[in-house]
């Protein structure tokens, strides 16, 4: 799906594709070699065709500005994962080695740093004041994200409505920034810039849902392994469901298992393990796609006052994809 889309994009696609490499080039032979690699193994590059798309459906073209706010928006979110691989110790991202095992935590965030650096450098001088300022937001709202989980973590104390705090700090805040960065450029009016953020809303929270319900399905062998919120203490909407759903003593005793983890390593792959059969038991997982499922509605019904195109119909399609991707 996502490399027809690409290939609609067509020329806008490669000069999107262009900048993203000519920004990340350096006078460094092994900074290089480190971006090139990562360059390689990019993904689907999700958010940067969310930004050309948006652009498109609205004024049916991508300015120059739009497409440096989708190579920002790449380099900014790779970043996040480059320090995210970090604060996780992960020896694996998207099948291959991370920067961290292949050369050294510190490396991992040097890198992460030179691309958030350089997302900046993209669009500082020459987009929109908005532009800047909602990139600006979302590295404010991924940090505050990160915070409140590990708070929550500590405490074992979140709820739905901390869960909701969080993901949207870490994820749908830069979905927001993706779309609404390329609204901005475009000029967009008052009513589509507000269609477009609750588009970009309703479409990030649902990612981070499916994400979550991703975690507790070892049978879809996503490469890394699963169980791996509870572990981290993270309670997220399929654990929510099982929390709902089971008996009080079930939960009491997976929670009192939770608070020992990191003492043995044996009764933690044992809780991995339990915890994803005990949320599958108790309907955890049909808990979580339930509020997917809802999101996803959100976010196409907040396209309604955009004319129909190509461009919407990819966007609606994309939002579909979202509740029910398996990667």
């Amino acid at each position: 799906m996502y490399s027809e889309i690409q290939k609609y994009l067509g020329q806008t696609w490669k000069q999107f594709q262009k900048m993203f490499a000519d920004r990340l080039t350096s006078e460094i032979s092994a900074l290089n070699k480190i971006n090139g690699y990562l360059g390689e193994r990019a993904g689907k590059q999700l958010r940067p065709t969310l930004t050309l798309l948006t652009a498109r459906a609205l004024r049916g073209f991508c300015n120059e500005n739009v497409v440096r706010c989708a190579a920002a928006v790449e380099m900014l979110h790779t970043a996040t994962l480059l320090h995210d691989d970090v604060a996780d110790d992960s020896p694996v991202r998207r099948g291959s080695p991370t920067i961290r095992s292949m050369y050294s935590p510190t490396t991992s965030v040097l890198i992460g740093d030179f691309w958030l650096s350089r997302a900046i450098e993209t669009i500082v001088g020459y987009c929109d004041e908005r532009v800047v300022r909602i990139f600006a937001l979302s590295l404010q709202m991924l940090a505050e994200g990160e915070m409140i989980q590990l708070e929550k973590a500590e405490s074992l104390d979140t709820t739905e409505e901390d869960y909701y705090r969080i993901i949207y700090r870490k994820t749908a805040s830069l979905f927001e920034a993706a779309i609404m960065s390329a609204a901005f450029s475009v000029k967009a009016t008052q009513g589509e810039i507000e269609a477009f953020q609750q588009y970009a809303c309703h479409l990030g929270l649902t990612f981070q849902i499916v994400d979550d319900i991703l975690d507790y399905s070892p049978e879809l062998n996503l490469g890394k392994p699963t169980g791996q919120d509870i572990l981290e203490k993270k309670i997220t909407l399929p654990l929510f469901g099982l929390i709902k759903n089971a008996p009080k003593s079930v939960v009491s005793e997976l929670f009192q298992r939770m608070r020992q983890v990191g003492t043995d390593s044996k009764a933690d792959a044992l809780l991995a393990a339990d915890a994803v059969s005990l949320v599958k038991q108790y309907g955890g997982l049909e808990y979580a796609a339930g509020y997917a499922e809802k999101e996803t509605s959100l976010a196409i019904d907040s396209l309604s006052i955009i004319p129909d195109s190509q461009e919407k119909s990819y966007l609606i399609e994309l939002a579909g994809h979202m509740a029910v991707r398996t990667r």
